[in-house]
């Protein structure tokens, strides 16, 4: 034997099983850190694909979003706009007002509110770019196979369910309690 007593070894396992851990601890933390920065760097590069795409209709990413959003759902408030885009009402406004000036949008009042719909010219537009755009994320995409492409999709749903609301929705603080 090595001389110990059964509670020196015992102390001495417990603290080795601690520090094994908390080295792993950091061996995922590092993980996760590498991970998160992958996953804004594929973000932050097809992002720059698709405003390359957008240049010759002079349009901006926000403004693309707009008018994806509008030809999807015709009829939708500037409230519903703007929480499907995750943007304050006044950042809609402002991406309206230019659409309307390029005769892309209406917004014909409703009741209390604007309703908005693209105008012919947006149409035609939104119909142009929103399939090139649906093939160009296939292309990406298309190095997955069906099962990696749906494990990718579960594990960012449930990374999206405990990103707290607030934070997901507006980008803000994190609420105090709970996740929503």
């Amino acid at each position: 034997m090595d001389g110990r007593s059964d509670a020196a070894k015992e102390t001495y396992s417990t603290a080795r099983k601690r520090e094994s851990l908390r080295e792993g601890s950091a061996v995922r933390s590092r993980l996760a850190v590498a991970t998160w920065l992958r996953l804004a760097r594929f973000v932050n590069a097809q992002h720059a694909a698709l405003a390359a795409r957008l240049r010759a209709p002079r349009l901006s990413l926000a403004q693309f979003d707009i008018i994806a959003q509008i030809g999807a759902c015709e009829g939708l408030s500037q409230k519903e706009l703007a929480d499907r885009l995750v943007v304050t009402q006044g950042n809609v406004t402002q991406l309206l007002q230019k659409l309307e000036k390029r005769r892309l949008v209406l917004r014909p009042p409703s009741g209390r509110c604007n309703r908005v719909q693209l105008t012919a010219a947006g149409q035609r537009l939104r119909n142009a770019l929103v399939p090139s755009q649906e093939r160009a994320v296939a292309a990406v995409f298309a190095v997955l196979s069906d099962t990696e492409l749906d494990v990718l999709s579960r594990l960012l749903r449930k990374l999206l369910r405990v990103t707290p609301r607030k934070q997901r929705d507006k980008g803000q603080e994190a609420p105090q309690e709970g996740f929503q």
